[in-house]
């Protein structure tokens, strides 16, 4: 141009052409009618979707709370009155709390649906019966809390026929019933559990235990007994234990431990901790054994603090502490060797009196043979008297004579 100057540079030109196969949606220029339906569909179909996975097999039960990352399921205080079916099959670590289920019957955790479950808390859950099989489809199963249930049948074969792998198993407050107690021992003597570690039977008011009842379990390793009604150890055997670090005897009526059940704490290797506070000793004669090995052992946790309860004379004075003066057992005192002696001295008595008897009878033979005829003609007199009187009643004439006679 003239002048040397540039034409102005030109715009390029919008295509303002649909591409072909999009749909507009909206109600804007190029808007298709009848399209705003469709477009809300598509819209909302992945939420619709979401929600209908949501209630497929395997999702939390409606009345627990799920965590898939910590494979925890919680459903506590729910009022349930029996186990979900639908747990989902990731589930590690179950809590079934503080609920109504009244009794755990046989197939209560559906087979092969939970194979990865190890740890089960049902405690406080009212629960009274626990039926054979009831815990058998559990493979995994590790930890068991069967506490604050009022328990008052627990089948022997609640874990199934083959045993279970179970290493803790905690029962406090659940054994009130004897009968209860009985079966736990036959579960535990038939080897059902041998891999057990830990054993809880805390708070369940226990006056004895039953004979033999932690003979098959050679794994364990923690016992708690504590806060009983224990009077004596004399019939329990800790014999076979040899894997036990930890016994706690505390809160219990324990009055002494006689030597029998020493020389078993002893024999355990490696039993390292024995808690026996707040109980009952009876600081007489009988607790010398008790005293020595108190004095002599590192597995008692605080024995600084044992004292006698009893008699009441030595309340209060630390175990420790006591000497042989003080429980003034010059003479050993024996109960059942003093019974013994006692009953052959009134043996011999007997024996004595019974000789002089025969003796004085030997002397007086004579005397009391005669003693005897004098008796034997008396006797005959008498009853001849008898048989006269009955001829004469038996006989109406005689009866008559005799009437009417004067004589």
């Amino acid at each position: 141009r003239p002048g040397g100057s540039r034409p102005p540079p030109r715009r390029a030109a919008r295509s303002r052409k649909r591409p072909e196969g999009k749909v507009v949606c909206g109600a804007g220029p190029g808007a298709m009618p009848g399209r705003g339906a469709l477009c809300l569909g598509l819209l909302l179909l992945p939420v619709l979707l979401g929600c209908g996975s949501a209630q497929q097999p395997g999702s939390c039960p409606a009345l627990c709370e799920c965590s898939e990352a910590a494979k925890t399921v919680k459903c506590v205080n729910r009022n349930l009155t029996a186990v979900p079916p639908d747990l989902p099959p990731y589930v590690r670590n179950l809590f079934i709390t503080g609920n109504r289920l009244a009794r755990l019957p046989a197939g209560a955790f559906p087979a092969q649906r939970l194979p990865d479950l190890g740890a089960l808390n049902l405690s406080g859950n009212h629960l009274r019966a626990v039926e054979a099989g009831a815990l058998a489809a559990l493979p995994a199963l590790r930890q068991l809390d069967l506490s604050g249930n009022p328990l008052v049948s627990l089948s022997p074969q609640a874990f199934g026929e083959g045993g279970s792998p179970l290493e803790e198993l905690a029962l406090r407050g659940a054994l009130r019933d004897h009968g209860v107690l009985l079966s736990l021992a036959a579960m535990l003597q038939s080897g059902a559990l041998r891999n057990l570690s830990r054993l809880e039977l805390a708070d369940n008011g226990l006056l004895l235990l039953p004979a033999g009842m932690f003979t098959a379990l050679p794994a364990l390793r923690q016992l708690d007994l504590s806060n009983n009604s224990l009077v004596g150890l004399r019939n329990v055997s800790f014999q076979g234990l040899g894997q036990l670090q930890s016994l706690n005897l505390s809160d219990n009526s324990l009055g002494v431990l006689r030597n029998g059940t020493l020389a078993q704490f002893r024999g355990l290797p490696a039993l390292r901790h024995i808690g026996l506070g707040r109980n009952a000793w009876v600081c007489d004669c009988a607790v010398e054994d008790l005293v020595a090995w108190l004095k002599e052992s590192d597995q008692v946790e605080g024995k600084e603090a044992l004292t006698c309860a009893y008699p009441d004379k030595m309340l209060g004075k630390a175990l420790l502490k006591i000497s042989g003066s003080d429980l003034n057992c010059s003479v050993p005192v024996d109960m059942p060797s003093q019974l013994q002696t006692s009953y052959v001295f009134l043996g011999i008595v007997l024996a004595l009196i019974g000789a002089i008897f025969l003796l004085v009878l030997y002397l007086n033979r004579k005397g009391i043979k005669k003693w005897m005829h004098n008796i034997r003609d008396a006797c005959r007199d008498h009853m001849e008297g008898y048989h006269y009187r009955y001829e004469i009643n038996a006989d109406p004439r005689l009866t008559n004579l005799s009437s009417n006679s004067d004589v």
